[in-house]
């Protein structure tokens, strides 16, 4: 039932979760600009969710047996770090499924968040070359046009790294404030 007292079919009303916004949501948008984003932005959450859990793993296994304090922090961290680089890449989908859930679905609104997604996704690969250790960066000669860029990034100093995917995320909350 809705705020209405209008009774809405299941298929349409629900969709089961955040593993279940992300078809909602490919089905009900109308922008193909949010549906690249749909498929793009959810295998980028696999990869990533993935990335995290072997590292997790990993340190589990470097520090199996050690004494509680430091080691403990640390996993709680990684779980802490993969959650703030992991809902700003589906914030766009749930924010996306919810609004068609409402009935109050947008072109302009899902083209507008898929466009802040991908600035994010950018941002995340800005931050990575940013903070890569100097032993595993390309020369800068080989990007072309690009070398002034690529040199300025490698310039930058590591920490200077994230500041590229909090100000998307920003983005992504400000684009939705403002579009709705």
């Amino acid at each position: 039932m809705t705020d209405t007292g209008a009774a809405e079919p299941d298929e349409e009303r629900a969709y089961r979760g955040v593993l279940g916004a992300f078809p909602y949501a490919l089905r009900r948008s109308d922008s193909r600009l949010f549906r690249s984003y749909a498929l793009v932005g959810g295998l980028a959450v696999l990869a990533v969710t993935a990335a995290f859990v072997l590292a997790l793993v990993y340190l589990i296994g470097g520090s199996f047996g050690a004494r509680a304090g430091v080691f403990t922090f640390s996993r709680s961290f990684y779980v802490v770090v993969a959650l703030f680089v992991i809902v700003p890449l589906v914030a766009p989908i749930l924010l996306v499924a919810r609004r068609h859930r409402r009935g109050r679905g947008d072109r302009r609104y899902d083209r507008a968040l898929a466009a802040s997604g991908y600035l994010y996704l950018l941002s995340l690969y800005l931050m990575l070359v940013v903070s890569a250790p100097a032993e595993f960066r390309d020369p800068a000669e080989q990007y072309g046009v690009l070398e002034p860029a690529i040199r300025s990034l490698y310039a930058l100093p590591p920490a200077g790294g994230l500041l590229a995917p909090l100000s998307a995320a920003g983005v992504v909350y400000l684009v939705h404030r403002w579009v709705r």
